[in-house]
């Protein structure tokens, strides 16, 4: 059972490097954890923390969403850029798997979204000279890319409180004290 709390705490874990890092699972892993333990444990003093997963794991969503458009408003994008930022992150991810095994797909996850969306943006803004054009189209990129890195860090904290309330409701019992 010990042995068990440990494997689901790393998870857990990993679970809050993936909520501030693109393409791995996030809340959702520590959800899954949570209801493991729960599932063992007859679900006996989980009713907080699994409210709290369940409430963190809507919240990222929302945040995950909100934070890029919050991102891409304060930049000026166009529906474009969004749309380009989308697509670039899925032709970065799928794009890169097969050239770079190691590592493409993770840097297609970066880089993809910033390309798309610069690339959308600026077919968008086909009405401009080419400098204030690739500017403004520059200026879209990087503030649909700085609106998710804020939206994944609010994630990080969300499931690291989320992981805390979780060991102050079970650590005792399964310490033993």
């Amino acid at each position: 059972m010990v042995i068990l709390y440990w494997l689901l705490l790393f998870l857990m874990l990993v679970g809050i490097v993936g909520a501030v890092v693109p393409g791995i699972p996030g809340s959702s892993l520590i959800l899954i954890a949570i209801v493991v333990w729960g599932a063992v444990t007859g679900f006996s003093s989980l009713g907080v923390p699994l409210g709290v997963a369940i409430l963190v794991l809507l919240l990222s969503i929302g945040i995950d969403f909100l934070a890029t458009y919050w991102g891409a408003k304060q930049a000026g994008a166009s529906k474009w850029g969004q749309i380009g930022a989308i697509a670039g992150l899925f032709i970065g991810i799928f794009g890169l798997l097969p050239a770079l095994p190691i590592g493409g797909p993770l840097l297609g996850i970066i880089a993809g979204p910033l390309v798309g969306a610069i690339i959308g943006e600026f077919l968008y803004r086909r009405e401009l000279e080419f400098e204030p054009r690739a500017k403004l189209a520059l200026k879209a990129g990087l503030g649909i890319v700085l609106g998710s890195l804020i939206g994944n860090l609010i994630q990080g904290v969300l499931a690291i409180a989320t992981v805390v309330v979780f060991v102050f409701a079970t650590w005792p019992p399964t310490a033993g004290l």
